[in-house]
């Protein structure tokens, strides 16, 4: 994983991954399933930093998965999906902000904090 195991960080970040293992139900296998993976800022709003043209856009990406049941699986495992999103340097504002990864009725989130420039 790139990057991992921090929870503070300057600005502009350092290009990152975020890594993402679902454990799927046996009985969703062979399933379409959709979610969302955003970055949010302190007040729980998506996070929006400016393009190559200066446009914003949110950091945000959608997400659509299917995973097959192999043959002789017992009945009631769970299936690993493996994900990973490569992120480049952010430049984000001193605060707090969270990974929130929605999927189906389930969220998961992990936090981190950017700290000021030091003079």
């Amino acid at each position: 994983m790139l990057g991992a195991g921090w929870s503070i960080t300057g600005t502009p970040t350092a290009p990152a991954a975020v890594a993402v293992l679902i454990k799927v139900p046996w009985d969703r296998a062979n399933q379409k399933m959709k979610g969302s993976l955003g970055l949010l800022d302190a007040d729980g709003q998506l996070v929006k930093v400016p393009v190559v043209d200066g446009t914003p856009v949110t950091v945000q990406h959608q997400i659509e998965f299917e995973v097959g049941r192999p043959p002789g699986l017992a009945h009631g495992s769970m299936i690993d999906a493996a994900m990973a999103l490569n992120i480049g340097p952010l430049p984000l504002e001193p605060g707090r902000f969270e990974w929130r990864l929605d999927l189906g009725d389930q969220t998961v989130s992990t936090s981190f904090t950017v700290r000021a420039a030091r003079p």
